[in-house]
This record gives C-alpha cells, structure tokens and sequence, in this order.
C-alpha cells in the first residue's frame, strides 16, 4: 500500500478511512486479534424466515417438474388445484422451525396475505422461481400485503393512511431514487435550500453537496441532553424552529438517528406537525426509518405527518440481512409530492410530459411513487423496474416473521442483545447508560473529549484538542489496540466524537473495547505527563 499523508488521512470519508487502516494492519502482518467496531453490519441473523424461504423454494422446483419440458429443464409454475394438498404433505415431509412458519401462515384466520391464499402460494411459487420479469414493477401483488402489514405494524403505529410502497435495493438505492425523482420533477432545483437533521447518516451529507445538486442546506442540530435523569439526543426547539422557513423546500432525517441511536420525541414530532401545520405547509419531509425496529415503541414521522413524507426502511439491520439488499419506500396515497408536481409551471409541466410520455397517453396522471421507478431505470427502461422476484419473496418472509408470536419474541432477543452490549461498554468506559425509551443500543456516539476530560482532567483534555486530532487517535487505536472505530463528524456529530458500532462483535468482546480505549488515552496521558 502507497504511504498516506496525514492530511489526507484526515480528508477520507469515515468509511474510507476505516477499510484504509483495516488494509494497512493486514498488509503490515500485525493482526493478533483485530476488534472492528466500525461497521455496522449485524452479527446475527433470523434463520426461521430464511428457512421458509429456502423451503419454499425447493417445493416450487419440485412443482416446475410437473410440466417438465425435458430430461434437463422444467416447467413454469401454473395453477393447479391440487398444489395445496401437496404443499401441507411437503411441509409435513420437512419437520422444521421454517416448516412451522409456514404452517402457520397457511392456516391463520389473519388476512397477512392481501389475496385468497392459493393465489398467493401459487404467485410466490413463480416469484422465488424468478423466471419472470416483476409485475408489477413497483411492488408484487403477492408481496404488497405482507409487506404493508409489516410496516404497520412494526412503523406506522397500525396507521389507517393508504400508502404504496415500492420495493427497492436496500434502504441506499431508496435515497438514491428518491434524490433523482425530486430533482428531475422540479420538486428540488439546484441551488435550492434544503435542511438535514443532524447527525445523520454520512451520505445524506454528501449526496446535497454534489454538483449537480449544490443545495444551501441548513442544519438542525441535535444536542445531548438529559430525560428523565438520563442521557438522549434530541432537537432543541430552536433548532427545529429552523423549518419555520418556507424557503425550506425538503427535510431529511434518520430516525432513530445514525450514530446517535435515538429516536425523535414526541414533542419533536408535535412541533413538527405544527411548523407543516402553520408556517410551511409544503415541506417535504424525507425520514429513514431503517432503525425503528431497534425501539421498544417507535412513531415514525410518516404515521405523524403522511401528507408531506416519504418513508424509507431496509430490512438489512434488523434481520442480518445487508447482503440481500431488500428494502422499501413508502409513499401515501393522497400526497404532498404529487400536488406540488400537480401544480409546476405549464413548461415544466410539458417537460415531464415529454419525459414520461413512453409510459401512458396522459402522463400527468402518472404519481410521485411511480415516478420513482421509472426514474430508476431512466424511464425508457420502466418495464424492466423493479426488485428481482426472489428478493421480494424474501422481503415477504421476514414481514411475515414479524407479523407472528415468534417475530415478536426475536425482536426482544435482538433488543436485548444490543442493549446488553451497550450497558458492557458504557460500564468499561464509567460511562452513564442512555435513555432506554428512545434509544436503539444499535450504535453508540462517544464524545472522546468530554471523555479524556472526565478522566484525565482539563488540561490533558486541552492538550488534546491542541496536539491531536480524532483521526490521529483512530489511526493509533487501529494501529497499536487494533480496533477499528469510525469518526463520527462526517455524520454532522462534533468534532471529536466517534462511532462504536454495538451490532457486529460478540457480546463479550464488547468490555474489551472499552478496555482497548482506555488503555490507548492512559498510554497517550501518561507520555503527556512526562514531557510535562
């Protein structure tokens, strides 16, 4: 590997400067017991909806051999009133957990389905198959109920609003689509003033700033701040008093936030709902909810203010699943978005005509979601939209999971896992555990100063902030503790804080971290002292 300056050590992106030091510690043959708690992919995963995936799948092959086209290929899945006789003896044939959920499914009382549940089997038997192209594009009929039913329950507070959803490449591709509709619709202009809740995810950052975009973006800041008699980040009403703006076209927020693991409080949430209410009844607010299910009971902004917010969720967290790249964007039926497209200017009106005339006589009635999908393939390319069959059926299984007695007993076992990890390191640490109500445990931001200066006093803590930057304490973390951290400033966090991710090492290792910190900073402190 090429030497790095530090000034350009100081410049990479957190993601960046993590794979660069993770590299350099494996070139340089130094790996002993390298600890990364940087990433936050899970360390768990459900293994009873994959079984039923993975079992749904081989009853499906076996019913293309009943229409078998020769000694090497097979069928394609047709209706046939026989199937459910043979799906119960199938499932029967394959004891399992994932048999079981099937089972269960099969029988309920419960509408989980959308549509009679021959119907369904029958359709999600094609889909995992995946020898047709998705249609409808922007979400299977067969995956829409369940995965509406999911997001209910588990986000939407069991909201009565109808909404569509479009199941999109994990909650990255959903911003990405989002972003692109809003701009080639007029909804956003370049230059226009955006605000972003902060902190927030890097991307959400770095995405307005590119030149094609060059928003003037306005920032509302979180602030810790104590509920309760515990700790907890949340918006000073001053700084959500910001929206009050009209000029402020869009808002972008994750919640439960990334990296500071809290979710919005109520008295957040009914400020906002007055600011859309009164002073900017246009606002487009844009939450991502990815870490919702981490929160014993979550509102999401979408149940609260539907009108005006498009939703984006990933399964990926909650369910192990970052390499299946399933996720959603979820948009009410009666919106802000399409109004405001409803109402441009005759010439940009005639411009998005143009753009979307290969897709219907009228295009004008063509909505806000569906205008998502067709941009994801740049329109032309519409009829091949949409999430590959097999992950929609994936989708399908988790949100069914969920729906269960048992989905619900495996989100308070992975609740517990990373509050658990939580309450570990923050004791190696001396510090104070955060507001249980609110908080994810799925990440944690530490503030390495407000840190060094409780343990080590002020002057060592100024001493710091002089000498040191917290990339230089990353990079002597990873090279001498070897564990991997990532900067948090890139997330709109201060200058000093760092992310610890509470999801992908195990349970035990977790005191270690702590440990691995603490003995860097009294290394660093007790060299300061002798120089002193």
């Amino acid at each position: 590997m090429s030497t790095i300056t530090e000034q350009a050590l100081e410049e990479l992106s957190p993601f960046e400067l993590s794979l660069f030091l993770e590299q350099k510690i494996h070139e340089n043959k130094q790996v002993t017991n390298l600890l990364n708690a940087g990433r936050g992919n899970p360390n768990w995963t459900a293994p009873t909806p994959r079984e039923a995936f993975f079992l749904l799948g081989q009853f499906a092959t076996q019913e293309t051999l009943f229409d078998s086209g020769g000694e090497l290929t097979a069928g394609m899945i047709k209706s046939d009133t026989n199937r459910s006789q043979r799906f119960v003896k199938f499932l029967a044939a394959h004891p399992s957990k994932g048999a079981d959920f099937l089972k269960k499914i099969w029988f309920s009382d419960n509408n989980y389905l959308g549509m009679p549940k021959e119907q369904w089997l029958t359709d999600m038997l094609d889909h995992i198959i995946g020898d047709n192209y998705p249609n409808p594009v922007r979400c299977l009929s067969a995956c829409e109920g369940p995965i509406k039913a999911y997001l209910n329950q588990e986000l939407f507070s069991s909201s009565e609003v109808p909404f569509d959803i479009f199941a999109v490449e994990g909650g990255t591709a959903g911003i990405c689509y989002i972003f692109d509709t809003l701009v080639n619709n007029y909804l956003l202009n370049r230059g226009d003033k955006i605000a972003l809740m902060l902190p927030t995810f890097a991307p959400y950052l770095e995405i307005p700033e590119l030149p094609q975009y060059a928003f003037e973006i306005v920032k509302v800041q979180a602030k810790q701040t104590m509920l309760d008699g515990k700790m907890t980040y949340q918006y000073p009403d001053a700084e959500i008093n910001k929206l009050r703006d009209d000029e402020i076209k869009a808002v972008f927020v994750v919640n439960p936030s990334n990296p500071t693991a809290n979710a919005l409080a109520q008295p957040t949430i009914d400020l906002l709902k007055d600011i859309v209410a009164t002073d900017n009844p246009e606002l487009m607010i844009l939450t991502d909810d990815v870490y919702g299910t981490f929160v014993p009971v979550f509102t999401s902004l979408f149940s609260e203010i539907p009108y005006n917010t498009a939703c984006i969720y990933s399964y990926s967290k909650y369910f192990g699943a970052t390499g299946w790249r399933v996720g959603t964007i979820a948009v009410a039926k009666h919106n802000l978005f399409d109004e405001l497209i409803a109402n441009l200017p005759t010439e940009q009106i005639d411009k998005l005509n143009e753009r979307y005339a290969s897709l219907t006589a009228d295009p004008t009635t063509i909505t806000f979601i569906d205008r998502i999908v067709a941009d994801s393939r740049d329109v032309a390319l519409n009829h091949a939209a949409g999430l590959s069959a097999p992950q929609q059926v994936m989708m399908v299984m988790f949100s069914l999971y969920s729906l269960l007695d048992e989905g619900q007993a495996y989100k308070a076992e992975v609740m517990d896992i990373c509050r658990e990890r939580e309450k570990l390191l923050f004791h190696t640490l001396g510090l104070q555990e955060p507001l249980e109500d609110l908080d994810t445990a799925y990440y944690c931001e530490i503030n390495y100063e407000d840190w060094t200066r409780k343990r080590y006093g002020n002057d060592f803590a100024d001493y710091l902030k002089k000498s040191w930057t917290v990339t230089k304490v990353l990079t002597n973390l990873a090279e001498k503790e070897q564990l991997m951290l990532l900067k948090a400033n890139a997330f709109g966090s201060s200058e000093w804080a760092v992310r610890v991710s509470l999801a992908n090492l195990a349970t035990n290792q977790y005191p270690e971290v702590g440990k691995r910190i603490i003995h860097l900073s009294d290394d660093i402190h007790e060299q300061w002292v002798k120089n002193k």
